[in-house]
Parts: C-alpha cells; sequence; structure tokens
C-alpha cells in the first residue's frame, strides 16, 4: 500500500477534526524524528496509522481485543485506551505494517511503556504537542521537547495522570511504569 493510499483509507476511518490532529502528529513526527536521529519515513507511517481504531465502536475494539487475546486489564481501563492495541492489529492486519517498532510506537502511543524505543517516544510525544494541542501545560511540554524527548513526555505524562486525577479516574499502571522508567533513565544518564 503507497502512502497516499494509506493516508486516503485512513481519513476515512475519522471525522474531519481527527483527520487534522493525524496530519499534526505526522509532521510532529517528523520534525522530532530529525531532531532527535529516529526515521522520519517510519515515525510518519507511525503517525498515519496511530488513531486508525479511534471512532470505531466500542463493541468492535472489544471484540478484537478479546479474539486477539490481548490483555484482558485493558477492558478494565478507559475505552479511551483501546484504540491503540486496536490500531496496532490493524495496522498490521488491514495495512501490511511489519515492522514491529511501528506496531509498538501504534499499540503505545496513548500510555507508553517501560523500555520505551526512539519510534516510540517520538509517535507519543506528537500526539501530545502537534500544533492543534491545547491543554494546560502543553506550552512547556513543546518547549522542552526543543531539547530532550524524555523531559517532555515525563511532562506530558504528569498532564494526564493530574488530569486523571482530577477527574477521579483510574490510572492505566502502564503509564505510570512508563513515566517512572523516564525519570530513572534520566538519573542514570545524569550520573
Amino acid at each position: 500500500m503507497t502512502r497516499d493510499e494509506m493516508m486516503a483509507a485512513v481519513k476515512a476511518e475519522m471525522p474531519e477534526r481527527r483527520w487534522t490532529h493525524t496530519l499534526g502528529v505526522m509532521a510532529t513526527s517528523i520534525v522530532l524524528a530529525e531532531r532527535f536521529g529516529g526515521d522520519p519515513e517510519r515515525a510518519e507511517r507511525a503517525a498515519i496509522l496511530h488513531d486508525v481504531a479511534k471512532y470505531w465502536p466500542t463493541a468492535r475494539m472489544e471484540t478484537i481485543i478479546r479474539e486477539q487475546r490481548m490483555p484482558e486489564e485493558l477492558l478494565r481501563y478507559d475505552k479511551e485506551l483501546w484504540h491503540a492495541p486496536v490500531g496496532a492489529f490493524v495496522a498490521q492486519r488491514d495495512y501490511g505494517i511489519g515492522d514491529p517498532e511501528i506496531l509498538d510506537a501504534i499499540r503505545y502511543h496513548t500510555s507508553g511503556r517501560e523500555g520505551m524505543t526512539l519510534m516510540d517516544k517520538i509517535v507519543c510525544l506528537a500526539d501530545y504537542m502537534e500544533p492543534g494541542r491545547e491543554f494546560p501545560g502543553v506550552a512547556h511540554i513543546r518547549e522542552l521537547a526543543e531539547h530532550s524527548l524524555e523531559q517532555a513526555l515525563i511532562a506530558g505524562f504528569d498532564s494526564t495522570i493530574a488530569y486523571l486525577l482530577q477527574q477521579g479516574k483510574r490510572i492505566f499502571p502502564l503509564t505510570v511504569a512508563a513515566r517512572n522508567d523516564l525519570i530513572l533513565r534520566l538519573r542514570e544518564a545524569e550520573e
């Protein structure tokens, strides 16, 4: 599947507003990849597909999670998390993506994970800070991203965790683990 065919197919899966977001994540992923030594083409491909399942019905996502034996834990947390692992499955099944780093970047773009790869960090951070995003703290995240993927991601995770706490929602353990792992790696690098 060509890039243009992929873009047209993904665009058909979402409302115009989300497609505009996807275009912003694509552009931001390229910038971050170039800035931090990643592969811009692969980062863009992951960004194109990162929200492919975002607007699928909940029941459709739940069916895939169960049929593909994804972690049952997902079903006990906010449905906003589901589109990422489902999207990775769809990227492989329907779009022919075989690159495990691209698939993982899609799979973990909402939650993060311990041991995030450069590709994981680029796509996750691009999703947080693309130009259309407006939330308290996003300007600070963008400033940090000028120099450090890790510091910017920690600020992003902090923002998500603070929001979930304020809303009285449960926090997905992988997000806490991702944040803690990034802090540990930064400390180790400083020593």
